[in-house]
């Protein structure tokens, strides 16, 4: 059976910001995915909360995208990776800079060879996040920050010929925290990559 590496942050994770906890599996979109392609399709969720994609994260391994990212392709050898990642890294303490972001995509391109690619193009952090728990890792250079990783992730998809889903034309962040999604929008997730495959 073919497998579906699910490969991203808290958003695959399925972070509740209404109280922290887990979305169950037929609530977050890679679960709600693994459902509906279980007569198909093998689907791995390697979400984790706090993940970055690019930068060494002080918080571990599980948390470094680039670090971790080459363990799961040798152990699951996916025929499809979802790459859903990179929030994470406009939190201030990063000083993030659109130059090693475009190189980060290269490595996590240049790490998948000839295997078949979805990008999720991350939603823009909304400016209720300012007034939430996660104001202590994100500001409002981080929201700007955000706007142009909307804009490197699409043109690197295109540039590199790449299947790619725009978050921002489907969903929003939750009004909550401005960075996760609701149940609803999980499904909606789910439904887009769906239509991809």
């Amino acid at each position: 059976m073919n497998r579906i590496l699910c490969f991203g942050d808290s958003n695959t994770f399925g972070f509740n910001p209404k109280d922290g906890s887990r979305y169950s599996t037929n609530e977050r979109w890679s679960g709600i995915l693994k459902e509906n392609v279980k007569n198909s399709y093998e689907v791995i969720e390697a979400g984790c909360n706090n993940r970055t994609a690019f930068y060494n994260n002080p918080s571990g391994r599980d948390q470094s995208g680039l670090k971790i990212f080459p363990e799961y392709l040798n152990k699951y050898n996916p025929d499809i990776i979802i790459l859903a990642i990179g929030i994470n890294d406009l939190q201030f303490q990063y000083n993030s800079s659109n130059k090693n972001i475009e190189t980060g995509l290269e490595k996590y391109l240049n790490l998948i060879n000839d295997k078949k690619f979805i990008l999720l193009i991350p939603s823009i952090i909304e400016k209720n996040i300012l007034k939430s728990f996660f104001a202590q890792m994100f500001d409002e250079t981080s929201i700007e920050k955000s706007k142009e990783l909307h804009n490197i992730y699409k043109n690197f998809a295109i540039k590199n010929n790449l299947i790619y889903i725009d978050l921002n034309k489907i969903v929003k962040p939750s009004s909550i925290d401005g960075l996760h999604y609701d149940i609803e929008m999980h499904k909606i997730i789910a439904k887009a990559i769906l239509k991809v495959l």
